[in-house]
């Protein structure tokens, strides 16, 4: 027992021995966890120069755009041909693809030899041969009758411009074979970013942010970027950490400088560089007692097939022995464990070098993604990663280590090249099916400069319609008279009150205008909340919640005895017949009280006061905040003639002259006019623009058949048309996986700010994607392009609408100055035109195409609905004490 003991002893001994003579020897080939990280650093550094229009053409790791948009996402679905051309022979597959719920992809292949004479000859007989091959092998299977789609499997470096650069056009796709495990795996597995291919040779593609990526134009959603990795170092990045087996390996190689990286990893040249060293280390008499073979000394002699039976688990001496022998050498036992770690330490820097890398991509994508900790799935393909007993299990312990912040799954790629060919074939047809019914349902969005052009000279005579006696009854522009017959000189002066009641929020304001040198205007407010239940409640009570409200002002102002001049900003259809007489046509923006609808809402509101019997107020104008917004801006500015709201709701007034208002006495001078434009196409005269979402949005509101021009164009019902656009894209299965969730059937969800947000130039897809869960939606990266594409066509109508309303408002103040060209300023207000991105500039850019015989300036307003309230009434209060 005792001899066994000793026995067991003495072998663990000289095995260590060995291992340490070995390790002597290598030393330069075992790499530690820091070293791994500087080389994890350099290529994250290659990879940006790669991925930079500025240094890529210098760049050895070329970062090459794939064009590949999007990973599987399960609901594709077809009949495919694959084609895979790699190495001395190739492979053509059918693939069927099903998606009814079963995700089942069934495959039959055949693989065509290439004839040695035609593999080096011309490419023109190469592809020949491939398209004979193919054209045979539809014949047999019986599909040559109808037209296939094909991914083409092309293992080599390529520079791509298009996804079927330079093929028939019935080849939807040209892939790598790298890309091609990705998407194989990313079919069963949608987490899955990252294709790796370690075998023969060696690289990785993985899903980059377009906005990195200089090469391709755009900006919007990811696209798989093939590395080519194997070509890092040879811009002497890796210098420091080549050996001089390495340097021996690249110089008898037919690419000397080429692929460094590829040398040191791949199983094209690990069997090589294994006896490179061996054939070292017996010159050096550690080895075979310093005996050399012929064999020994032939170039390729030493496979990778033979490190991977040495390092077999429980075989692995005996394999060695067989294999030294085979090479005509009498090893001894220390030789076989010597020769079995020089290829351990050669095989796990292998793997270690894969891990730095592979670490580096998996830091960019959290980095990308703005994540604390990352959890991906990594495809993996090649034999050496299939075949070696121990490579998998060395390269997912090290990829852990160097990242933990990143939790990796690895996936082994099944047919990667010709699956993963059909599967980028199968995306790229859905890609392209979904363009097309997403481009068709948006398109009736996109207005032509001549159906804008006819919305204008509608508008125009709506305009017209509205001012005439005759036809003001039955014009969907109302043309309300607001008895406002100047804009402020600057000598108005005094303390005022004015209430803004215009939305679910009601305000109280003091505001103290100075004339003179010192001409300035100060306000103090307060803000109250209009509950749901009085908005849409009785008239008698919104009008004492309004003035309980005031009455809580002058309390906290120390108030309440002063009998202030007031200015009521009541921003809603009015038909007034004074500058102090209003009756409400009707409600817009979610209000229903009742009673109110042809009342004088200026008597409603002095009733209210005498109801609470405890102030009292001499109210002199009821204003439109329209009207305000232009008063606020005309302060300022003398030019302003024209107030523009486009917030919750939408409306425009400007300086009309009174000869053309036929609905009041008199024909001198002007009067603002508030066109109340928002009712717009109430006689259908905008039929034909209008969508079957807008009619949804119309059916679904609280005033059906009204307010048709608002509806399509106010931040109170943007996003609901939003909304029903997502839901019947998703029906129709082009959105969210084809499910309708909870949040998303709800009226309302979408509000409009999420459309000021999602269309910021600044706002990543990876924050669209927030936005969107925070509704409850899981969108994909395509889901996050495709809703911002919808919000921004919603919008830009929108912007173009007002820009053509606007077109035929300064155009009509043109004519009736007879002028050959116009100057005028408008005066803004409303959240989408002051938030929204880009709704100003297509404003302002519509009216510019529209109406090109007058310069429009636009200014923004400050507080319409409570300054321009008190200038109305400065302004009439300066009239009424002048008559």
């Amino acid at each position: 027992m005792f001899a066994v003991h000793l026995l067991s002893f003495y072998f663990s001994k000289l095995q260590e021995d060995q291992v340490k003579k070995v390790d002597r020897f290598l030393y330069a080939m075992r790499l530690s966890d820091d070293q791994l990280k500087d080389i994890s650093a350099r290529f994250r550094m290659e990879m940006e120069k790669g991925l930079s229009r500025e240094s890529n053409a210098t760049a050895a790791v070329k970062m090459l755009p794939t064009h590949v948009r999007s990973i599987p996402e399960g609901s594709e679905k077809g009949e495919f041909l694959a084609l895979d051309l790699g190495g001395s022979k190739f492979k053509v597959l059918r693939v069927d693809v099903s998606a009814d719920g079963k995700k089942k992809v069934h495959m039959e292949s055949e693989t065509y030899p290439i004839p040695g004479e035609i593999l080096n000859g011309r490419g023109a007989d190469l592809f020949n041969h491939v398209a004979m091959s193919l054209k045979a092998f539809m014949e047999k299977h019986k599909i040559s009758e109808r037209k296939t789609p094909l991914g083409f499997t092309f293992s080599f470096p390529c520079a791509q411009s298009k996804i079927d650069e330079d093929v028939d056009v019935d080849v939807l796709a040209l892939v790598n074979d790298t890309v091609g495990a990705m998407m194989t795996c990313g079919y069963d597995d949608q987490q899955c970013e990252v294709g790796v291919i370690i075998g023969t040779g060696t690289n990785a593609c993985y899903m980059e942010e377009m906005r990195h990526i200089d090469l391709v134009e755009g900006d919007e959603g990811r696209m798989c970027i093939n590395t080519e990795w194997g070509a890092f170092g040879d811009d002497g990045a890796l210098d420091d950490f080549i050996t001089d087996f390495d340097r021996e390996i690249d110089a008898a190689s037919i690419n000397p400088g080429k692929q460094l990286f590829e040398k040191m990893v791949s199983g094209m040249y690990l069997g090589e560089l294994v006896r490179l060293i061996l054939l070292k280390m017996a010159k050096k008499g550690l080895l075979f007692q310093g005996r050399i073979t012929n064999a020994l000394r032939t170039q390729g002699k030493f496979l990778t097939k033979h490190v991977c039976l040495i390092e077999e688990y429980k075989d692995g001496l005996k394999n060695t022995r067989q294999i030294l022998r085979d090479l005509g050498l009498h090893p001894t036992a220390d030789d076989c464990i010597a020769v079995q770690h020089v290829c351990t330490i050669v095989s796990f820097r292998s793997a270690n070098l894969c891990a730095a890398a592979l670490a580096a991509i998996l830091n960019r994508i959290r980095e990308n993604k703005k994540l604390k900790s990352l959890r991906t799935t990594v495809g993996v393909d090649g034999t050496v990663y299939r075949t070696h007993p121990q490579y998998a299990k060395r390269l997912h312990k090290v990829v852990r280590r160097l990242v933990p912040d990143c939790y990796v799954r690895f996936v082994l790629s099944e047919s990667g090249s010709g699956k993963g060919a059909a599967m980028v074939t199968a995306v790229a047809q859905r890609r392209a099916s979904q363009r097309k019914e997403i481009d068709d349902t948006l398109a009736s969005f996109r207005l032509s400069l001549e159906q804008l052009q006819k919305v204008r000279d509608k508008m125009k005579v709506e305009l017209e319609r509205g001012l005439r006696k005759d036809s003001h009854g039955s014009a969907s522009v109302k043309m309300l008279p607001t008895y406002v017959y100047r804009t402020p000189d600057g000598t108005e002066s005094g303390n005022y009150l004015a209430l803004d009641l215009g939305g679910t929020n009601f305000r109280v304001l003091l505001v103290k205008i100075r004339s003179g040198l010192r001409k300035s205007v100060r306000m103090y407010n307060k803000i109250y909340a209009i509950p749901l239940e009085i908005m849409q409640g009785t008239g008698e009570e919104l009008f004492d919640h309004i003035v309980q409200c005031i009455s809580d002002f002058l309390d906290y102002m120390g108030m309440k005895n002063t009998c202030f001049p007031l200015g009521f900003t009541f921003s809603f259809p009015c038909r007034q017949t004074g500058i102090d007489k209003g009756s409400l046509v009707n409600w817009t923006k979610g209000f229903k009280a009742t009673d109110c609808v042809g009342h004088d809402v200026v008597d409603m509101l002095r009733e209210a006061i005498k109801r609470r019997n405890d102030f009292d107020l001499d109210i002199v104008a009821v204003v439109n905040d329209t009207v305000g917004t232009m008063m606020t801006c005309a302060y300022e500015d003398p030019n302003c003639e024209i107030g523009l709201i486009a917030g919750t709701g939408s409306n425009v007034c400007y300086m009309e002259e009174m000869c053309n208002i036929e609905t009041v006495e008199g024909d001198e001078g002007q009067m603002c006019v508030n066109t109340e434009w928002g009712g717009f196409g109430g006689n259908d005269n905008i039929e034909d623009i209008r969508t079957k979402y807008d009619h949804e949005v119309d059916t679904g509101s609280l005033n059906v058949g009204q307010q048709r021009f608002e509806k399509m164009t106010s931040g109170m019902y943007l996003g609901e048309i939003v909304r029903q656009i997502l839901i019947d894209l998703t029906k129709r299965g082009l959105l969210f996986r084809g499910r309708i969730t909870e949040p998303l059937k709800t009226r309302g969800i979408f509000e409009t700010k999420f459309l000021s947000q999602i269309e910021s130039d600044r706002l990543a897809l990876l924050q669209v994607r927030a936005i969107l869960q925070h509704l409850g939606l899981d969108s994909t990266c395509d889901d996050s392009i495709i809703v911002k594409e919808v919000c921004g066509a919603v919008s830009r109508r929108a912007a173009q609408l007002c820009g053509a309303g606007m077109a035929a408002v300064v155009d009509k103040i043109r004519e009736n100055r007879r002028l050959d060209h116009l100057h005028i300023t408008v005066g803004v207000d409303g959240t989408l035109y002051k938030l929204h991105p880009h709704f100003s500039g297509i404003l302002k850019e519509t009216v510019k195409e529209l109406a090109p015989d007058c310069t429009v300036d636009f200014v923004l307003s400050e507080d319409g609905s409570g300054k321009g309230a008190a200038l109305i009434t400065a302004v009439a209060r300066s009239s009424q004490n002048k008559t």
